[in-house]
């Protein structure tokens, strides 16, 4: 008791914990205020309806979901096997991934489910489930193409820890490992036969940011690597912030303001949900958070957290480039550094980098493993 007062001490005093404690909160409450005054004073419609999943004779719609072995990834994956998605789940753990798969069955004995064991800080992972997902679709007689593919994997990681590429596990899971999936299984969805979308689950605390430096070492997270305290609330809101630049960048390329496009992106914002994103807090300081925020009545559950991304993903398909928040359609605006197209455009070329270097080193990797397996 007194070793765990102790660390949960230490934890508090860190500029990390103050950061989430004030300029998280402040964010949050930003974005709620923004619902307030559009509600009370916009004349234009404050959100969009949701449709139904394409089904049809010749199309099962699929559905990728990441981060889905709990929480806002499980969540979603019940509600959108329920609305006749053929859902993959996409996790780290095996035997999580299979006591999901076995709930969303018991509660849903129609619902189509599939589960791959994917590490999207390794590039590597990401590959080899390409090619499983599309030897899948072929092996069950599906149409080649995906339908919706939600970017929902995200760690809030209190330590260092470097992906096989050598980047900053925290920067590679949430941000640069979405980003590469997105590019590996965007010609999946621009297959599809009826539009698909991308949707990014971000977050209120990229609002924290006010300036950011983009270069391959902020990117990667390797600068961070070598700070004497592991600044790990900064890197999360830079992963968050950097998920809302690539998706304005990537509607952008998609020629989406223009004219409309077969594939759609939008952002999710959940808002501040009970996870446990938190698990590697000392725990008496998230359970202290958790009853604080519950008493104001900013806390959710994943289910019901979980109806932005809803919103996000069931959106018509015309509507892209949309940052959705607080459930019932309705959408806020992200923050002004969110939308500097200069910084998103910048950041797209260094992270395409990364990925080309990334899948370069892979192909090395394949080609002299079997050239001294022959």
């Amino acid at each position: 008791m007194i070793k765990e007062l102790k660390e949960a001490l230490h934890f508090a005093a860190t500029v990390s914990f103050w950061r989430m404690a004030v300029f998280w909160t402040v964010s949050l409450l930003i974005s709620y205020f923004q619902l307030l005054t559009k509600r009370m004073f916009s004349r234009q419609a404050q959100s969009y309806p949701r449709c139904n999943s394409p089904i049809s004779e010749s199309l099962t719609p699929v559905c990728v979901i990441t981060g889905a072995t709990s929480g806002l990834g499980a969540a979603a994956a019940f509600s959108l096997s329920r609305e006749g998605f053929y859902v993959v789940l996409v996790g780290r753990s095996s035997h999580l991934l299979s006591k999901i798969m076995s709930e969303i069955k018991t509660q849903n004995k129609d619902a189509r489910v599939k589960a791959f064991v994917v590490d999207l800080s390794s590039f590597g992972s990401i590959l080899e489930f390409k090619s499983s997902l599309q030897q899948w679709l072929l092996d069950c007689k599906l149409h080649s193409s995906v339908q919706l593919l939600i970017n929902n994997a995200g760690i809030l990681a209190t330590v260092s820890r470097v992906t096989p590429e050598g980047y900053d596990q925290m920067m590679g899971t949430n941000y640069i490992g979405a980003f590469c999936l997105t590019k590996v299984l965007l010609p999946l969805l621009k297959r599809s036969p009826v539009p698909s979308r991308i949707v990014n689950v971000t977050s209120f605390t990229h609002r924290s940011v006010f300036d950011v430096q983009v270069d391959k070492e902020s990117v990667s997270g390797i600068c961070f690597l070598r700070s004497e305290q592991y600044p790990f609330a900064s890197i999360y809101e830079y992963s968050k912030l950097f998920l809302i630049l690539f998706s304005y960048e990537l509607h952008q390329q998609l020629g989406l303001t223009d004219q409309p496009s077969h594939v759609s992106v939008n952002a999710a914002d959940p808002g501040f949900v009970k996870t446990n994103i938190m698990r590697e807090f000392p725990s008496c300081l998230p359970n202290l958070a958790f009853q604080v925020l519950r008493i104001v009545g900013l806390l959710q559950s994943p289910e019901d957290g979980v109806s932005s991304i809803l919103d996000a993903a069931l959106a018509p398909p015309e509507v892209s480039g949309v940052y959705f928040f607080g459930g019932g359609g309705r959408y806020v605006d992200s923050s002004v550094l969110s939308h500097n197209a200069k910084l998103a455009k910048e950041l797209w070329n260094i992270s395409y980098n990364l990925f080309m270097e990334a899948s370069l080193a892979s192909k090395e990797t394949s080609s002299f493993v079997s050239e001294n397996s022959s």
